[in-house]
């Protein structure tokens, strides 16, 4: 099957909705893409027309997403292209899905720190361990004596039964 792959440079326009759900996690959020052109007559950049897209990413990417996209961010989103046509209310709506392969803050227009996202490490099985001893004998020697302190003058009094 072939499908249109694209790499979309623009703003997040919305704030990303993160939802877990039996099949993962996904996110989603809207981007805004404008072109912007040089207007040779004013000598200016100006600004063409505004194309939305809504960005999908699943699993270990919309996670990602939702602890590092925030509103206004600039981004660069490569991911496959869906154009949809609905008719809503008797009106023909057309709208452009972007489900994310990629997601990057687009560096030439700042900086970005990146962490590398932990892995739960699976844990590993108990081993069964000799149970400890908690009692000990009086010292064999007096110097062990002298080390061990006051608490190894104690010695063990006869319990009566009542």
């Amino acid at each position: 099957m072939n499908e249109t792959l694209v790499c979309v440079v623009g703003n997040v326009a919305t704030q990303p909705v993160y939802r877990e759900s039996p099949a993962g996690p996904t996110a989603r959020f809207r981007l805004a893409v404008t072109a912007r052109y040089l207007d040779r007559e004013k000598n200016a950049w100006t600004d063409g027309h505004t194309n939305f897209f809504t960005v999908w990413a699943r699993r270990s990417l919309a996670t990602n997403v939702a602890a590092s996209v925030a509103v206004g961010d600039p981004l660069v989103v490569q991911g496959r292209l869906k154009v949809r046509n609905e008719q809503r209310d008797g009106q023909s709506w057309l709208s452009a899905d972007l489900d994310a392969v990629a997601i990057g803050h687009d560096l030439s227009r700042g900086t970005s720190a990146f962490r590398r996202a932990s892995k739960p490490e699976p844990q590993p099985e108990p081993t069964a361990q000799p149970e400890p001893t908690w009692e000990t004998g009086p010292p064999n020697r007096p110097e062990e004596a002298e080390q061990s302190g006051p608490v190894s003058q104690h010695r063990p009094e006869p319990v009566g039964v009542t």
